[in-house]
């Protein structure tokens, strides 16, 4: 996600002025800590939502006290809690459920609120995890929506599980297939789109893994956003 910022994410959110933010998923914390200043450069609040952060909480809340809120829970957990933001940034748990109910959920409280869906960013809408599934808990995925997985490598235009030097992400709970129903985050997002009454229109970019844009249709913002893919170069 942090690739696409300087020259996507960041240009949005300041066109639309979008200043309640969250973001799921943070690891490292690059994109946290980025977020994080354009918020308090802004005045705005950044919702963190991650099991696990592998940054450093305490020097984050000193430096940046009263603009954060960080939740050590996952995002299924959290999101049904919050009912107050305009954008929100999905680079978590990299499986069909998991990003269908995040977006079920963001829908169901633009619905509950009757408030306008927000911008939602996600992240790994190409290869290798479209189509494919990531568990990074299998046990917190439904039986009936996990699917068969491994923990070994992904090669690129190879449908099962490989142990080839140039595999990727071997030390990850990957799908064993790739594609097929309930399988992988571009899935996820095209079979809440079809069942959505929100009218909602979706950008992709096809770099960096890819990057979703999601937003409701509406002429303003689609033009900013069309701007400023165009001029990414991404």
């Amino acid at each position: 996600m942090n690739r696409f910022w300087g020259s996507v994410i960041k240009p949005i959110l300041l066109s639309l002025k979008l200043n309640k933010i969250i973001e799921i998923g943070a690891y490292k914390g690059e994109t946290t800590i980025r977020l994080l200043d354009y918020c308090k450069n802004i005045e705005g609040n950044l919702i963190v939502i991650d099991p696990l952060p592998l940054f450093n909480v305490e020097e984050i809340n000193q430096l940046y006290k009263g603009s954060y809120q960080l939740y050590k829970k996952t995002s299924l957990e959290v999101l049904p809690m919050i009912n107050d933001y305009q954008a929100v940034l999905i680079d978590g748990d990299h499986n069909w459920y998991t990003v269908y109910n995040e977006l079920k959920v963001i829908e169901k409280k633009s619905l509950f609120n009757e408030s306008k869906f927000p911008i939602v960013f996600l992240h790994d809408t190409e290869w290798p995890y479209g189509r494919r599934d990531m568990y990074y808990n299998p046990e917190k995925i439904p039986k009936e929506f996990r699917n068969p997985y491994k923990t070994s490598g992904i090669k690129q235009g190879q449908s099962e599980l490989a142990r080839s030097p140039d595999a990727v992400n071997v030390q990850l709970n990957n799908a064993q297939f790739e594609g097929g129903k309930q399988n992988g985050v571009l899935t996820a997002i095209e079979d809440f789109l079809e069942e959505t009454p929100i009218p909602l229109k979706l950008f992709r970019l096809h770099s960096n893994n890819g990057l979703g844009i999601l937003c409701q249709i509406d002429p303003y913002e689609e033009k900013v956003i069309r701007y400023i893919l165009n001029d990414s170069n991404l």
